[in-house]
């Protein structure tokens, strides 16, 4: 998105079409469509303005840093499992001042974490039903645990300026909220199964706990 313009609204096919794209037969994933996705998920948080300010610049960097290593390296950064074959066979990940992308895509992984959860929350309220609630309980659940004391205190407080289901999903979506809100099972779905192969491999490789 060039500088200046306006910000497009937050479309969840487009969130679920990339993360299938980035499911691959050999359960692996491809790391293109996987940041395709997220700059989607990344533009919620936009949308929402200074209530997500805690995750959101870290996650544009984040998603940065990967495209950049990416673009350098195609072959070796193709999806998760050959970047961090890549990373570890080379010790890439023992460089305290290198910026690898196995510690960059954990990063984005967490966030994965608790934007899929906020989003299944927000499915089974009303249109009337305040979002501070399920907000805060996806975060508890989820990042709260990789956060340091002040940004967790923050980021709480924030959540109770959060609007009602169906003024938050007009916020992001604009005049599309319904068609949002049919794709949102199928989003969640593919979300989750990307989720839980990426979560999968750091398991395999034993890297969920990357400083």
């Amino acid at each position: 998105m060039a500088e200046g313009s306006e910000l497009s609204f937050f479309d969840l096919k487009l969130v679920h079409d990339h993360f299938d794209r980035a499911l691959t037969e050999d359960d692996d994933v491809d790391l293109r469509a996987y940041l395709d996705a997220y700059n989607e998920l990344y533009k919620f948080f936009q949308l929402m303005g200074s209530v997500f300010g805690f995750v959101s610049s870290d996650l544009k960097q984040k998603i940065e840093i990967l495209v950049e290593l990416l673009t350098k390296d195609d072959q070796n950064y193709t999806t998760v499992k050959s970047m961090l074959l890549y990373e570890k066979e080379n010790n890439i990940l023992d460089k305290g001042d290198h910026t690898n992308g196995a510690r960059t895509l954990l990063r984005l992984h967490r966030g994965l974490d608790f934007i899929r959860e906020f989003l299944r929350q927000l499915g089974d309220l009303s249109d009337v039903d305040k979002t501070s609630n399920s907000c805060q309980d996806a975060y508890n659940k989820t990042l709260a645990k990789h956060h340091p004391w002040v940004i967790r205190k923050a980021a709480v407080v924030a959540m109770y300026t959060m609007p009602t289901r169906e003024l938050l999903f007009k916020k992001v979506c604009g005049s599309e909220v319904q068609r949002n809100m049919d794709v949102l099972p199928k989003m969640l779905q593919v979300t989750e199964d990307v989720f839980n192969r990426t979560h999968n491999l750091y398991e395999i490789h034993q890297l969920h706990n990357l400083p």
